[in-house]
Parts: structure tokens; C-alpha cells; sequence
């Protein structure tokens, strides 16, 4: 499973409508901001895991915690979202709070909240990168590697498809491509360079 199939699919819709129903915001808003968090926490563990020592951490927590049997249930993302919480501070550390106010001011979910939401969201996230690893037979020296393939894939797959649902909820929620491209560096070029910012 491609991430973008991952963002678009029964998994992104289910998670998105439960925390409509709990948050009491937008469903698209939701899967906006699955499609923009899920590609800048696997580019931040993709950064982390070229030190032997965070990629063997990582390694640990993929295998112990994260087997993908979130995605055939996704009600276990409300349970861990103390979790979740957890997982964005060690991948975002002293930057956490920065992209949260970017992702507030780019989806339009309330400050309160996103982190809340993100924390649901970053179980599956994770949850997701633990079954490619396990598909793929990767350890700690390939997680590198496993995690750009997963965005080089998403990205080439976001440009080839002449209509794509996530460009679409994007397009409406973010609004123009182009003010995408200002935010200078950071999540701006990292939205651009996952959904081709034309």
C-alpha cells in the first residue's frame, strides 16, 4: 500500500470521521492535515534515522509497537493518542510547536486542537511505516532508504495522477499551490516537493 493510498483510503476516511465526530472539525480538514503531517513526520524520521543510533530507536519502536494492526482498527488511535503525543515530541522536538502553528494556519483547525489531532494521527502514521518495514524486510540500516522510497513513490504518484483525491481535498482546504511555496523551507518545500507545488 502507497501512502497516498494510505491518505485517500478506508484507513485516512475512518480515522478522518473519528475525529470529526470527536474534535468537532471538518472531515476534510482532518484528512488535510493526515495528507500534510503524514509525509513531514516520515521526512523528519527520514532526517533522524541517517544517525545509526536513531535509527536503531526507531528500529525498536516499529518492531515493539508499531505493526500496522492499527490500520485494521483504527479506533486504537484515540487510546494512544497520549502516545501519539509522545512520538511527535521525540521526532519534532524543540520545532513541534512551529509546525503545529504551520499546520494550524494551513488547514485552518484551530491551534487547541491540532495537536490533539495530530497525536491521534501520528499511531497510524507510524502504524503505517511499521508494515512496510515489515513487508519489506527492512532493519535498522535500511530504514533510510525505505523511508525516502516512501516519498519519492507519493510524490511521483501525486504528479502522475491528472486527478487525485488528495490534491483535491488539499487544493480546497490549503487553497492555492503557489502560497505553498512561501513559507520558506521547512514544511512549505517539503508540501511541494511531496505534491509537486506547481
Amino acid at each position: 500500500m502507497s501512502l497516498i493510498d494510505l491518505l485517500t483510503g478506508n484507513t485516512g476516511n475512518q480515522v478522518a470521521e473519528r475525529a470529526e465526530s470527536k474534535f468537532g472539525i471538518n472531515k476534510n480538514q482532518v484528512l488535510a492535515l493526515l495528507a500534510v503531517a503524514a509525509p513531514l513526520i516520515i521526512s523528519y524520521l527520514s532526517k533522524k534515522s541517517q544517525s545509526s543510533g536513531e535509527a536503531e530507536s526507531l528500529n525498536t519502536a516499529l518492531d515493539k509497537d508499531h505493526d500496522g494492526s492499527i490500520l485494521n482498527d483504527v479506533s486504537q488511535a484515540e487510546a494512544r493518542q497520549s502516545e501519539g503525543n509522545s512520538i511527535l515530541n521525540h521526532i519534532f522536538g524543540g520545532e513541534k510547536q512551529d509546525v503545529e502553528n504551520q499546520l494550524s494556519q494551513k488547514t485552518g483547525i484551530s491551534i487547541d486542537k491540532i495537536g490533539p489531532v495530530l497525536s491521534m494521527l501520528a499511531p497510524i502514521i507510524m502504524g503505517y511505516i511499521g508494515k512496510e518495514k515489515q513487508q519489506n524486510n527492512v532493519g535498522a540500516g535500511g530504514l533510510g532508504g525505505l523511508l525516502e522510497s516512501i516519498l519519492g513513490t507519493a510524490s511521483s504518484q501525486a504528479q502522475n495522477t491528472e486527478s487525485n483525491p488528495l490534491n483535491d481535498i488539499l487544493g480546497s482546504v490549503l487553497g492555492n499551490n503557489n502560497d505553498q511555496k512561501k513559507d520558506g523551507g521547512g514544511l512549505g518545500s517539503i508540501l511541494g516537493n511531496i505534491f509537486g507545488g506547481k
